[in-house]
């Protein structure tokens, strides 16, 4: 079973409050003052595939990849009730960001929320950062966050409860709880969803276990160079407030170099 299997079914419910018009705004603005008039854009880790319909209503003809089966399933679904003119400026497809090829190129490739930290392993976080440099054309930029290292271990994730509002006779509680490995630079964070149906009260446990990397700014700079990129920006994310030690989310702009 995938990574997000159970969970998605939820996935949209527990973000609910997520501002991914917000995001695209901030993304759609970096892109053009980096590649003005950027029209195609590749969307790494898509998810349900919000910031895809939302950058297609700004007008890029937009491709989703994601590699979970029932995130993309929740996407195509979104999909089919959008407006005539977004549905068809949107593809959603089922790819690994470390391996997929799609044989073409995009003005803006991006990995939003988190992406990139998902990629644990060095040799994950290469070949990721290769397939987005076969995807950008020359001169375009690849937009990613992750979880920021010096805010990471100055505000280390504690146990959280959740709990969501009755909606549609679902209840949900969802428990957070982190475990760290300092050597790996990765935190394991322990999702467990209580889901209750209000009508006849039985629940429905859901666990998942999400693996995550946070990374700090010289390794960024030594991928990028790696793979012919060029870190342009960076910065808090999604407000360009200057990264210090007290920034849990970063984002970076890398321009694609040849």
């Amino acid at each position: 079973m995938s990574l997000f299997a159970k969970y998605a079914r939820y996935y949209d419910r527990l973000y609910y409050d997520k501002d991914y018009r917000g995001e695209a705004a901030f993304v759609h603005d970096l892109a053009q003052e980096n590649v003005p008039g950027a029209s195609t854009l590749l969307d790494f880790g898509c998810g349900t595939g919000r910031h895809a319909l939302q950058f297609a209503a700004r007008g890029y003809s937009v491709t989703g990849i994601d590699r979970s089966e029932e995130m993309i399933g929740a996407a195509n679904a979104y999909l089919a009730a959008a407006e005539d003119a977004i549905a068809s400026s949107v593809r959603f497809a089922l790819g690994d960001m470390r391996d997929v090829r799609l044989n073409e190129r995009f003005d803006v490739t991006v990995a939003l929320f988190h992406v990139i930290s998902y990629l644990v392993g060095n040799e994950d976080l290469d070949s990721a950062f290769e397939t987005a440099h076969v995807h950008t054309k020359p001169g375009g930029v690849f937009i990613f966050d992750c979880w920021f290292g010096p805010g990471v271990l100055s505000d280390p994730p504690q146990t959280r409860i959740k709990r969501l509002p009755p909606k549609d006779g679902v209840e949900i509680i969802r428990l957070t709880e982190p475990h760290s490995y300092p050597l790996e630079n990765r935190i394991d964070i322990e999702f467990t969803l209580i889901v209750k149906d209000t009508g006849t009260g039985r629940c429905e446990h859901i666990r998942e276990v999400h693996n995550m990397r946070y990374l700090f700014k010289p390794e960024i700079d030594i991928l990028a160079r790696a793979h012919s990129f060029e870190i342009v920006d960076c910065f808090q994310w999604p407000n360009r407030k200057k990264l210090d030690a007290t920034s849990w989310n970063a984002c970076f702009v890398a321009r694609a170099t040849g």
